[in-house]
């Protein structure tokens, strides 16, 4: 292999540099005072010989640090595990209230980056002969041979058991507890899921919604309410995504004998519904942040906004199930996202935006209440002196004249002087 003959060179190197300093430490004791040395010319040959191999030492050192920095790269899924440190972000600075710990996400962060490596290496191992059949795959590093699985296995164990000291020692247990119980659910069971049955895909938007739940926790220490929020949003959103992508890639996931809705649904019917439906999910969300305080009015407006578009591109798919409009709606779904986080954080509120919401709301409510109470006390006012006026009016008009009133209307009726 390319690095096993670059480890070589370097070590003929070593072994190079040793005989170069024994041979000048000989010529150094055996010359005489007084008398040229008879090994200049060999000395300055070994010497500019040397250099020589030094530069080359050094540019082979240079490119084994870029392989493993690639291999590491793609081992990791960087691309995947920094939109992963994205929502673990995003959950924190929402679970901070008004004050953010810039430390804490810092240290949040590289934990989830650290485990979130560990999980997707695991995959790969895991997944190295079906990587091999898939033209999609077949370039990483385990199929093309660019570097061993025992490496990569111990690559994957030191960045995962890092990851989670480093979230249990900055965050939290809990923090670190969910860390590593994703770190198992994606590698020894959303992993091998994918060659048993469909259902792998909802297991792996749960994977994927654990996260920002794993930042909320690591700032506010606890699961709330309002700490569902960004997870059932990420829960949601994979559906489609995932269904769009499967589409797309049906046949190169049966290649490599992974079993996907799309792989037994010809028409595209199945995929298309349950990527609709799950698009269509996503709707209340907005006014849900609204309404438990976690975000302003504008971002109810904004959210139904971006999750109709999305819908949109999903009903596209369902009308007419082509790739195109798959691959449409799958843009769509990496713009959603983004967006959506976005508008999270810039209309947030924090701890004494909401006691001020919820202050204004008590107020309010008192002033209905009272108005209310004002209104029915009215209303028993006038009620008691209506039937304190009809009181008064039977008493004024004695019993004989409603009798000489009702049956012999024509008869003036009597009356009596007080």
């Amino acid at each position: 292999m390319w690095q096993s003959g670059v480890v070589r060179r370097l070590l003929s190197h070593c072994q190079s540099q040793k005989q170069n300093s024994s041979t000048k430490l000989g010529v150094l004791v055996n010359r005489k005072p007084g008398v040229p040395s008879r090994a200049s010319s060999s000395s300055a040959a070994a010497t500019s010989t040397s250099t020589a191999t030094d530069t080359a030492t050094a540019a082979d050192l240079s490119s084994l640090v870029r392989h493993y920095g690639r291999c590491y790269s793609e081992l990791a899924k960087a691309r995947l595990s920094l939109l992963v440190v994205a929502t673990s972000g995003t959950g924190f600075v929402l679970g901070s209230g008004s004050a953010i710990d810039i430390a804490g996400l810092c240290w949040t962060c590289t934990g989830t980056m650290m485990v979130s490596a560990s999980a997707n290496s695991l995959n790969q191992v895991f997944e190295i002969k079906n990587d091999a059949l898939m033209k999609r795959t077949m370039r990483r590093p385990l199929p093309s041979g660019r570097i061993s699985v025992p490496h990569a296995v111990a690559w994957a164990s030191f960045v995962g058991v890092g990851g989670t000291a480093l979230l249990a020692c900055k965050a939290n247990m809990l923090t670190a507890g969910l860390a590593a119980s994703n770190l198992f659910l994606y590698a020894f069971v959303y992993t091998p899921l994918k060659q048993i049955h469909p259902i792998n895909t909802w297991v792996g938007a749960v994977v994927g919604a654990i996260p920002p739940l794993l930042g909320w926790t690591a700032a506010a220490g606890e699961v709330t309410l309002n700490g569902m929020l960004l997870p059932a949003a990420l829960y949601f959103w994979q559906i489609p995504h995932f269904m769009a992508l499967a589409f797309m890639c049906r046949n190169d996931y049966a290649a490599g004998g992974y079993r996907m809705l799309s792989f037994a649904d010809p028409s595209g019917y199945k995929t298309a519904s349950v990527a609709l439906r799950n698009c269509l999910y996503l709707i209340p969300l907005g006014y849900l942040a609204y309404d438990w305080g976690v975000t302003s009015g504008w971002f109810c407006l904004e959210s139904s906004l971006i999750t109709l578009a999305i819908s949109a591109a999903a009903l596209s798919f369902y009308q007419d199930r082509t790739t195109q409009k798959a691959r449409r709606m799958f843009h769509a779904s990496l713009l959603y996202l983004p967006v959506f986080m976005s508008g999270l954080l810039f209309h947030r509120l924090t701890d004494n935006e909401q006691s001020l919401t919820e202050e204004s709301s008590e107020k309010i409510s008192e002033l209905s209440s009272s108005t209310e109470t004002l209104v029915e006390v009215s209303r028993n006012s006038s009620r008691k002196n209506k039937l304190n006026d009809t009181s008064v009016d039977r008493k004024a008009r004695p019993p004989v004249a409603y009798a000489s009133v009702a049956p012999f209307p024509f008869l003036p009726a009597p009356s009596y002087a007080p």
